[in-house]
């Protein structure tokens, strides 16, 4: 038997996952966190098989969350999901370990397909965003500019856009105002922008973040 943890912030998400899900004889879900604290936590308690893990949360973002969940167990099974077509954060996940990238427009077999590879050790990326890395591949270049940052200048640009302030960052990443304020310029200056304002415009353009969730 497969468990899973379904890790996402909105409660029709997990429902519609957890109906498919309960429909597999050879998957369970074990648990539901609704931030990337409570999966993070729940990861640690239940240590299921495989976690869905949403990329845009509020608060501690996906991508924060996986990275904390894979340094604790190197060994878990993470499917990263997104409801954004052309995310950005497929090479930054699947660096991270993530053994998948799926988005939630997916097929609901593809979901099923995606879990009971991942469990059995594989890897499952999905058709047009493998196809889009392999693109970006030949070509040389990076699709979007958020590609050139580091995992920390990404976790605090997304931050950022999500109406955090320095503060805020810091405390969720537990490092100081300084180290943050460091971080964010030197993230301003690969992306060419000089305010938040225009921070936000490049973030929602390149599909970085959600803008229903920002504050």
């Amino acid at each position: 038997m497969t468990t899973v943890l379904i890790v996402d912030d909105h409660a029709m998400i997990r429902t519609a996952f957890r109906a498919v899900l309960s429909q597999q004889a050879d998957i369970t879900v074990v648990g539901e966190a609704g931030s990337g604290e409570d999966g993070v936590r729940l990861s640690r308690e239940l240590v299921p098989d495989v976690i869905l893990m949403d990329v845009n949360l509020p608060g501690m973002t996906g991508l924060e969350a996986a990275t904390r969940i894979l340094r604790g167990n190197p060994q878990a099974r993470l499917i990263a999901v997104t409801a954004l077509e052309d995310s950005p954060f497929p090479r930054k996940f699947l660096e991270l370990g993530a053994a998948g990238f799926i988005t939630k427009a997916c097929p609901m077999d593809e979901l099923v397909s995606a879990i009971r590879t991942v469990a059995a050790g594989g890897k499952h990326i999905s058709q047009h965003v493998a196809q889009a890395m392999a693109i970006n591949a030949i070509n040389g270049h990076a699709k979007s500019p958020f590609d050139t940052l580091t995992q920390r200048e990404t976790e605090i640009v997304v931050g950022v856009v999500h109406g955090e302030d320095m503060v805020e960052i810091g405390n969720r990443l537990h490092v100081s105002k300084k180290t943050v304020a460091s971080h964010k310029y030197n993230a301003f200056s690969k992306l060419g922008v000089d305010s938040d304002v225009t921070l936000v415009r490049l973030a929602i353009q390149f599909g970085l973040v959600d803008p229903g969730q920002r504050r």
